[in-house]
């Protein structure tokens, strides 16, 4: 990661802070313009898609940070999106995404 994608990266977080969502998402794809495999990047979209009911895109981020780097914490992160978006959206195929997500973690 460079100088440039950390200072972007600190921005995009106090934005996130601050609750100016469409501007933290922004920054974080001007992250990956910059680099598309970084994987905090893809977190933080999914996360600030879901603040803004963007479940498929919030689930397209977790999938890319769990299929970059495949350990537990990205699993998790990506089971809960699951569990979220079927929350926003009573789709039962992120319930089904949840439980195989869980069921290899184990």
């Amino acid at each position: 990661m460079t100088p440039e994608i950390l200072a972007i990266e600190k921005v995009a977080e106090q934005l996130k802070n601050e609750g100016k969502n469409e501007e933290a998402i922004a920054k974080n794809i001007e992250i990956l313009a910059l680099d598309e495999n970084f994987v905090r990047a893809h977190l933080a979209l999914s996360v600030l898609y879901h603040k803004t009911e963007a479940h498929d895109k919030s689930v397209a981020h977790a999938e890319k940070a769990y299929q970059l780097e495949p350990d537990d914490f990205n699993a998790a992160a990506l089971s809960v999106t699951y569990q979220r978006a079927f929350e926003g959206t009573r789709d039962p195929i992120y319930i089904q995404k949840a439980e195989s997500v869980n069921t290899n973690m184990r």
